[in-house]
């Protein structure tokens, strides 16, 4: 049975990608222009494995491509929602890159950037695991590049889709995406509007082990939150000879988001604290790039160079009131929040054929600014003043060389970085400020042996740091009752990884590897307590050493080689969307956190995912995917108590000649989707609980009209070389 199976997947493999192996031996002549098209064609059909990446196609997978850019990405194979919230990739950190330029939000700002961007905006995903010294060094584990580029087609073009959502509230989000082409100008314009509403219940019950006997306190939480967001994005490529390119991109997005919440409290010494009030934020952000490319001889000499900025701002204004033993108290703030980046990159490429040697150079400069100054009222009427300032400079400089020896491919860089953080908090007029200086150099080194043609095995090594981003740093949390607090931690030092990494690869499906991270000074989200006080305090903490061991698997089970017989499979094997089969995706997960104490064993952690595509009757295209992450295993420092697990099931179907796409989607299916842990920390044991109306059941229609015939011109920034920093989901 098992070498039945090898040989179907082999067969699976070798056949789908038959087409794009003529397609390239044919144009190996022709302009790369021509072969990184055929290419990405492939691509869009399913999921390509390589030794230092795997791609992913979004906008043509209906699954995905349905809601937004976040829930896309936390359905790719290895990418785990951590229940601690943020994301990872085969357990380590993820760096996010959006078109091959860095998010410089970070933290809530940049899930809620990402929950605002439409998942079919997404050409494809780029799972990056180990990268290399082209990638700025503060990329702690892996990276995921969004990659939202799209090819212009001659004339003028148009999609108009709307997705509406079923819950207890019904909302609709439309979007319309116009591109065209005229001589040597090609442009692309998506504009549309989320309108979404959704519940989040939470329970945390709380033990003080610092009073004696211990103390307790019980609170339930429900949250209503209305997202509602505009977004345009806007590229434009000017051809500027047969050699050189010149991209320009601006995308907007403009928020206007509520919550309404109502909360209460016992315990020890409580008796009926309520807690009840609504926030609102109003956040605008503004990226802006212009790219620069050229093929500078026939050898293969390429330079490219990239200006970009970014504006964000978010001005959230909260107002709450509280009753405790018939006293009427009241907790309010407002925040002013700007943040301005702006950086400058080129990267050179010199390529040796003849050695089969390259070589890639490259430099950046950037610079992040933020200020967030909030205005506080604690249960009286003084405003308490949480200044806070921060500003990032970054130098950067790296060279790295790949040589192919007989069936070895190496690869050997260094990246210089020169950091300057400066930091300042103002609490009630009391200045701290603090400033790090860096100066370091951060290798990288990777060998690959092909054992055959479609089998490799590849082993890596690179050296990272991470900076605290403004969201870990900031002291401005918000204080949300008398009993729970949040809040930055303006002391945190940079963190620094030593990444290793084993993998097999196999005919561009299957997948086998593992990695081992060990981190130092690494910061975790925690709950904490300060000895006799009956206050919960959410915020980050440093820890000297903290370990990660990974082992993952990823492969494809072809269905219709068991239950439709050889014949029909050889019939199919040709078109993956005539075909019935299954992906699979296994993780192992073990942390190690040196220097704390547990009040449980640390347990590993396993995650199953399983993606399926089933054909039925009268051209139905049925998508299904289910995750589950059993109990009993430890992520950092939370125990999951109860399987975390979600079914989501996508009918489609297309009409008119492929016009009109039509599909219905149904998301969590069983409502199985909630966390429930216990998180252990100072002075503190916390029973947690969270139960999002993930149950959700939608509607899409998509209509095309215009020159619907692909053209073969790439006018895609390039984004397998990305070189520059990127934000971090923690």
């Amino acid at each position: 049975m098992k070498s039945l199976f090898l040989a179907s997947v082999f067969l699976l493999t070798n056949s789908l990608f038959a087409q794009e192996t003529k397609t390239e031996n044919d144009t190996v002549k022709k302009k790369v222009t021509t072969l990184d098209e055929v290419t990405i064609k492939t691509q869009k059909k399913f999921i390509k494995v390589e030794s230092d990446k795997t791609t992913v196609a979004i906008k043509d997978n209906a699954m995905l491509s349905t809601g937004t850019a976040y829930d896309a990405v936390k359905k790719l194979p290895g990418v785990i929602a951590a229940p601690t919230g943020g994301l990872t990739l085969n357990g380590k950190g993820v760096t996010i890159y959006i078109d091959g330029s860095p998010s410089t939000l970070s933290g809530s700002d940049l899930e809620n950037y990402l929950s605002s961007l439409p998942a079919n905006a997404i050409e494809k995903v780029e799972l990056i695991y180990n990268p290399g010294a082209a990638f700025d060094a503060n990329a702690s584990g892996s990276v995921i590049n969004l990659v939202t580029s799209s090819k212009r087609l001659k004339g003028i073009n148009a999609s108009f889709n709307i997705n509406y959502n079923f819950n207890k509230y019904q909302k609709p989000s439309p979007q319309i995406l116009l591109n065209g082409k005229t001589k040597k100008l090609s442009w692309q314009t998506m504009m549309g509007y989320n309108y979404i509403d959704r519940e989040q219940r939470s329970k945390n019950g709380q033990t003080f082990t610092s009073f004696d006997p211990d103390k307790y306190i019980d609170q339930k939480k429900l949250t209503v939150t209305t997202n509602r967001n505009f977004y345009m994005r806007l590229g434009t490529n000017y051809k500027l000879s047969d050699k050189s390119n010149l991209l320009f991109n601006y995308n907007s997005t403009y928020s206007n988001d509520r919550d309404v919440f109502n909360a209460a409290t016992t315990g020890s010494e409580i008796s009926d604290y309520l807690n009840s009030g609504i926030s609102k934020t109003k956040s605008s952000n503004h990226e802006l790039s212009l790219q620069y490319k050229t093929k500078l001889d026939t050898i293969g000499r390429t330079l490219d160079v990239v200006a970009f900025t970014n504006v964000f701002d978010r001005n959230p204004n909260s107002k709450s009131n509280a009753f405790e033993n018939n006293t009427s108290s009241y907790n309010n703030f407002k925040n002013d929040f700007g943040l301005l980046n702006y950086y400058l990159k080129y990267d050179f490429a010199i390529p040796f054929e003849k050695l089969k040697l390259s070589i890639n150079t490259g430099g950046k400069f950037n610079t992040i600014k933020v200020n967030n100054t909030g205005n506080y009222n604690f249960n009286s009427p003084t405003t308490q003043v949480i200044d806070f300032d921060y500003k990032e400079t970054n130098l950067a400089f790296y060279a790295e060389a790949r040589q192919k020896i007989k069936k070895f491919n190496l690869t050997v860089g260094l990246r210089y970085e020169d950091f300057n953080v400066d930091r300042t908090g103002i609490v009630d007029n009391n200045r701290t400020d603090i400033n790090f200086k860096n100066k370091n150099l951060f290798p990288n080194v990777s060998a690959l042996y092909e054992v055959t043609d479609n089998v490799n095995i590849s082993a890596s090594y690179s050296r990272k740091i991470s900076q605290p981003s403004y969201g870990v740093l900031d002291p401005n949390g918000g204080n949300f009752d008398q009993y729970n607090s949040s809040s930055g931690n303006l002391l945190l030092n940079p963190s620094f990884y030593d990444n290793y990494e084993l993998k097999v690869t196999a005919m561009q499906f299957v997948q086998l590897g593992g990695n081992y991270t060990v981190a130092k000074d690494h910061n975790l989200f925690i709950f904490n307590a300060n000895p006799g006080e009956l206050v919960s305090t959410q915020t980050f903490q440093q820890f000297d050493r903290f370990k990660t061991m990974s082992v993952y698997a990823n492969f494809p089970i072809p269905l219709d080689y068991f239950f439709k017989g050889k014949e029909e499979f050889k019939k199919r094997m040709n078109n993956i969307d005539k075909m019935n089969y299954i992906f699979l995706n296994i993780n192992y997960i073990k942390n190690l956190t040196e220097g704390y104490n547990f009040s449980f064993k640390a347990k590993p952690v396993w995650n199953y995912a399983a993606q399926a595509q089933i054909m039925l009757p009268w051209d139905i295209k049925s998508s299904m995917t289910y995750f589950i992450l059993p109990s009993g295993g430890v992520w950092e420092i939370y125990k999951i108590t109860k399987p975390i697990q979600q079914f989501d099931i996508s009918l489609n179907k297309d009409f008119m000649n492929k016009k009109l796409k039509l599909g219905i989607h149904l998301f969590d299916a069983f409502n199985q989707n909630e966390v429930n842990a216990i998180v252990s920390s100072t002075n503190l044991e916390t029973k947690f609980y969270e139960k999002n109306d993930s149950r959700n059941f939608r509607i899409s229609l998509t209509y095309n009209f215009g020159n619907l015939k692909l053209q073969n011109e790439n006018t895609t920034i390039e984004t397998e070389k990305v070189k520059s920093g990127g934000g971090m989901v923690k």
